[in-house]
Order: C-alpha cells, then sequence, then structure tokens
C-alpha cells in the first residue's frame, strides 16, 4: 500500500495542465462506440476509472486504438453493433462506468454482467435499477438490486418519463442512454440541475434533445455519428490547485484549459463567494464544452453557509473545499449534501475524522459539515480510505500545516488523476 509524506509550502508559482475531464472521456467512449464512423478523442483521461470504460468496450467488440499523443481512435459500432461480453466487466472503483453501463447494456439484446472492486461492491444501484426497471430492464443484484455484481437482461426498453428524488448525472445519464434504444421520448426530471455532459455530448453526436427547467427529453433511436471530441481538463482536479494557491501566502497559479460548464463550476462559485481570487481567461467552447484558463492568487478566505443548487454543481469538490473551510476566517456550513455519504466512501466522516488529526475544527451533520476554520493545521498521519479525493485534499492540507503529514493509501490518486503528485512538486519548486 503506497505511502507519501508531505511537507509545508512556502508559496506555489507556475502554470500547469490538468489532466482531462474524467466524466467527458468516459462520455467519449461510450458514444464513440454506440456512433457510425471514426471518433477521435483528444486530450482523453488515461486513469483507472476510464480505463475500466475503454475495457468494457473492447469487451463488447469495440475497437480502439491508442495513437501518439495519448489520442484514441474508436471505430464505431453502430447503436446495434456491440456484441455480448465474453466474462463479467470489471468497472473497477469507477461508479459513472457501472451506472453508466447499467443504462446502456439495458437497451442491448444480451446478457451482461456488472462488477467493481471491493468499495464499488459497497455503493447503492437502485438509484439507477428503479427507473431502468420502470423502462422495461431486467436487472438482478445483491440487495435486491442495491448491489454490484448486477446482472442485466437487456431488450425491450420502453420510453418513460423519470423524476428522480436526488440531482445525480450518473442517474439521469443511465436513463437516457438506456433510452436511446426505446421507440419514443424519455423524460428526465431532477429537483436541480446536475452536470450536463451526457446531454452536451449526446447532442453533440446527432441527437435530438429537448432540455427544459427541471430536466430534458431524449428522441429514442437517434443516428449518432462519429466527431473529434476534445477534452478540456477537468475541473474536479484543477480544484485541487485551485485551493492549494488560495490558502498559500504569495502563490498564483495559472490552470489552462479547464472546462467551465456551468453545471460542475459550482467551485469556482464557492471559493469566489470565500473571497477567492480566480480570474476566467481566454474562454472559448471546444467540442460542445466551455473552456477557461484560470488564474488564482492567495486570498484572505472567509466561512460562508452552502447549500441549495450549488451542491450538485460541486459534489466532487467538497473534501477541497472543507479544506478551504478548516483555514478560512469564521465558520462555514455545508448542508444538503448527503449525497458524499454514498461516494467511494462517505467523504463527510472521512474529512471530518482526517481534517480533525490536523487539528482543524470540525463537526460532520446528517448532511454536511460544520467548520470553524484557523490559520493553520499540525502535521500527523491520514489515511485516504482509497479515495482519491480524500487522499489529495489532504495533501492540499498538508500544504498549510506546521508539520509534516503522512498519508496512508495514496496510489488511489491514480484513478482519476496520475500526475497530482508531479505536478504538486512542480508548482512548490520541488
Amino acid at each position: 500500500m503506497e505511502q507519501r509524506q508531505v511537507f509545508p509550502a512556502m508559496r506555489l508559482k507556475g502554470e500547469i495542465t490538468v489532466p482531462g475531464d474524467k466524466s467527458i472521456s468516459h462520455r467519449s467512449i461510450m458514444l464513440g462506440s454506440l456512433a457510425t464512423g471514426t471518433t477521435e478523442v483528444h486530450g482523453f483521461l488515461h486513469g483507472e476509472d476510464n480505463h475500466a470504460t475503454l475495457s468494457a468496450f473492447r469487451a463488447m467488440g469495440v475497437e480502439v486504438e491508442e495513437l501518439p499523443g495519448g489520442v484514441l481512435k474508436i471505430a464505431g459500432r453502430g447503436l446495434d453493433g456491440l456484441q455480448e461480453p465474453g466474462d463479467v466487466i470489471d468497472c473497477g472503483n469507477s461508479g459513472t462506468t457501472i451506472r453508466l453501463m447499467t443504462g446502456l447494456l439495458s437497451g442491448q439484446s444480451f446478457f451482461s454482467v456488472l462488477t467493481g472492486d471491493r468499495y464499488l461492491r459497497k455503493r447503492p444501484m437502485k438509484r439507477v435499477v428503479t427507473p431502468l426497471s420502470q423502462m422495461g430492464a431486467r436487472i438482478w443484484g445483491r440487495g435486491g438490486g442495491d448491489l454490484a455484481p448486477l446482472a442485466i437482461q437487456g431488450g425491450g426498453i420502453l420510453p418513460t418519463t423519470y423524476t428522480s428524488p436526488i440531482a445525480s448525472a450518473q442517474v439521469k445519464s443511465a436513463v437516457l442512454l438506456a433510452g436511446l434504444y426505446a421507440d419514443g421520448e424519455t423524460t428526465v426530471h431532477e429537483p436541480h440541475l446536475s452536470r450536463d455532459h451526457s446531454e452536451r455530448m449526446l447532442g453533440y453526436f446527432g441527437a435530438t434533445l429537448r432540455p427544459f427547467d427541471g430536466g430534458v427529453t431524449l428522441t429514442g433511436r437517434p443516428s449518432l455519428e462519429g466527431r473529434k471530441v476534445e477534452v478540456p481538463g477537468d475541473i474536479s482536479s484543477a480544484a485541487f490547485f485551485l485551493v492549494a494557491a488560495l490558502i498559500s501566502p504569495g502563490s498564483e497559479l495559472l490552470i489552462r484549459n479547464v472546462g467551465v460548464n456551468p453545471t460542475r463550476s459550482g467551485i469556482i462559485d464557492i471559493l469566489r463567494a470565500m473571497g477567492g481570487d480566480i480570474v476566467l481567461e481566454n474562454e472559448r467552447e471546444l467540442s460542445g464544452e466551455p473552456v477557461a484558463d484560470l488564474r488564482v492568487r492567495h486570498s484572505r478566505l472567509r466561512g460562508i453557509e452552502i447549500g441549495g443548487e450549488v451542491v450538485p454543481r460541486a459534489i466532487d469538490e467538497f473534501p477541497v473545499v472543507s479544506v478551504a473551510a478548516a483555514l478560512a476566517e469564521g465558520t462555514t456550513t455545508l448542508r444538503d449534501a448527503k449525497e458524499l455519504r454514498v461516494k467511494e466512501t462517505d467523504r463527510i466522516a472521512a474529512m471530518t475524522s482526517e481534517l480533525s488529526k490536523l487539528g482543524a475544527t470540525v463537526e460532520g451533520t446528517e448532511d454536511g459539515m460544520v467548520i470553524v476554520g484557523k490559520e493553520s493545521l499540525h502535521g500527523g498521519a491520514v489515511v485516504s480510505f482509497g479515495d482519491h479525493r480524500i487522499a489529495m485534499s489532504c495533501a492540499v492540507a498538508a500544504l498549510r500545516a506546521t508539520g509534516s503529514v503522512t498519508i496512508d493509501d495514496t496510489g488511489c490518486t491514480a484513478t482519476s488523476f496520475p500526475t497530482f503528485w508531479s505536478l504538486l512538486d512542480q508548482v512548490r519548486g520541488a
């Protein structure tokens, strides 16, 4: 089990480019495989989660060639061209892979089984199994269909209107991917707008969608055409360096080519509300996604109240937001974030326990956290619980500790951010 010792930093300087967006990389493989013709993916995130999706489609007969520079060339098989896999599909640690694949495989004419690692097999699947069953899917799993492995007998998908009790891009995307195979319209309603990468990419590949206030409608059986996809940098990865620069005196970083999709940019809104100096430069659009360079400078942060519609727009970034709050002036209260309890680990419990070990004043609540900020933290030993975002958030916290912080089980960062440690060394001048 990999372990790292992180030392305090004086200031962070330089320009960096973070790896490609994990969510968009997943979807580029899926839709490129279902399209007719060739799809080229530039900027694909070569992390463990995305490789799980890549392996799944190769197991279903999709030819994917890796070109120089990390470019992927996908020979699309069309909407009905996937083949029954000869073995169980291993989704690794990727919740996106297993939940979106459950929707997509529900529309196939064959049998398939999805599983994952010991962490993924604990994560709730009923949230996608329920609406997919409403559409006619036949899905079996442990715990009455709530836990992987999941066995799926595809085919016979019917159009539906589903009102999701939670704002979840994975739930919405699973239903829309199944809806590709329905004759008619599939509509998803959600309480707040969740990230819309699936809708944007479906439209980019040629599907017909009608977004509306509170949801989206997809017309089934579209003709998807292969496209060139340029994947922007992942704002969830950039978030660690945004917070690192904000809390480290004298710091200034330029993070180039970051996706700033408004359904994902809650982290920028939150950090700006806390007093963070973050400027968007060179704003543009790539493959249907808004992109910008982010310039961030050290700032004196203050505690704020966080809740409501901004939560689903920043759900993956709250571990590192809690680090910013632990070093802000005053109290930060996070609510409406119960979804954090069913991520790769219980992220509310994990960040409460690990920040407390470093001297932070943190209290977990049922749906969030209450954090009283202070000038600095102290050194110590923490654990990641095998969760990439916990490991990297603890590393950011270590930058403002009075002594070194030892982080146990850091190999998990390869899930989403294989270059995290080298970039951290680069900007701190190590």
